[in-house]
């Protein structure tokens, strides 16, 4: 009975140094998706802004361009999947990887050969064991991205966005994101970057608006060649901020679940912890009775 109890107190003693850690976990990641909202709420309004002005470069003018033309018959895509370089996370990396395995078993159904382009150790590993072609990773900095990053993601894939296809260039480019909702939501989906679809953000803006009237120096295809690098890169980086405040609510709510399970162990444990203690009590009493009882029948039988 005595090494039952040693052993709940073992277990008791484990999952007690467990919960610290899953505690600890939880807020550090309580602290840092504050930081990551705030990040996002400073970035959106400028990819936005930077997105209309596109469009009506794009819509007042009759000049063909990667950013807001789309090819007669695309023939090839890139795929930029989003996910993180740690897990502890929940769900978070599996839903961004399926809904990007989605997205490029929809464009292959098109008859378009996808390029993938994977930010994140988890989608690198995930790719590299199912020996799945990749074009380009990038790792080290999903925690806290910054605009540089983005700029690394960015610079190849416009680069192949700017060539021709029979030249390696593809025709689309896609994201695969997880769009920050609130602390208990968040959602994997998936956005085309390039080209533009200028109907739909003209159906985003305000009903009533009038947009407004530009004159293009020097000219409206020079306007979009400095535009077209901005915008994929603030696209990019809003998408990394994104991601990271959902990873960071993902694992605060992973190591708040991990922690109360913790707790939950433990009064389990020192209740059958409890039970032991007792019957381990109960049976040294019994042996002393039983003792006790003997010497006095002993006793007795040499007295008569």
């Amino acid at each position: 009975m005595g090494a039952q109890l040693r052993v709940y107190k073992r277990r008791i003693r484990s999952v007690s140094a467990t919960k610290k850690i899953t505690k600890a976990m939880e807020m550090i990641a309580a602290s840092r998706v504050v930081k990551a909202q705030r990040k996002v709420a400073a970035s959106t309004p400028y990819a936005t802004e930077l997105t209309r002005a596109v469009t009506a470069v794009g819509t007042g003018s009759n000049t063909k361009h990667p950013l807001t033309t789309e090819a007669e018959n695309p023939a090839r895509a890139a795929v930029l999947l989003l996910t993180s370089d740690r897990g502890l996370a929940g769900a978070f990396n599996s839903n961004a990887i399926k809904a990007a395995e989605q997205l490029t078993e929809r464009l292959e159904r098109d008859g378009k050969q996808v390029e993938t382009y994977i930010v994140g150790r988890r989608g690198v590993a995930h790719y590299n064991f199912r020996e799945r072609k990749v074009a380009e990773t990038f790792t080290g900095f999903t925690d806290e991205p910054t605009y540089a990053d983005a700029k690394k993601v960015a610079a190849p894939l416009i680069e192949a966005i700017e060539k021709e296809t029979a030249e390696g260039g593809v025709d689309e480019l896609h994201i695969v994101f997880t769009e920050f909702v609130s602390m208990m939501t968040q959602t994997a989906l998936d956005a085309r970057l390039l080209p533009l679809r200028l109907e739909e953000v003209a159906e985003q803006a305000p009903k009533g608006e009038i947009l407004p009237l530009y004159d293009f120096e020097p000219s409206a295809e020079d306007v979009l060649d400095a535009l077209l690098p901005r915008y994929v890169e603030s696209r990019i980086y809003n998408a990394l901020l994104q991601s990271a405040a959902s990873k960071h609510a993902a694992t605060r709510r992973a190591m708040k679940s991990a922690t109360d399970n913790a707790g939950e162990l433990i009064n389990t444990l020192s209740r059958l912890a409890n039970a032991a203690r007792q019957a381990e009590i109960t049976q040294e009493i019994s042996e002393i009775v039983g003792g006790a009882s003997a010497l006095a029948d002993a006793t007795a039988g040499s007295d008569r």
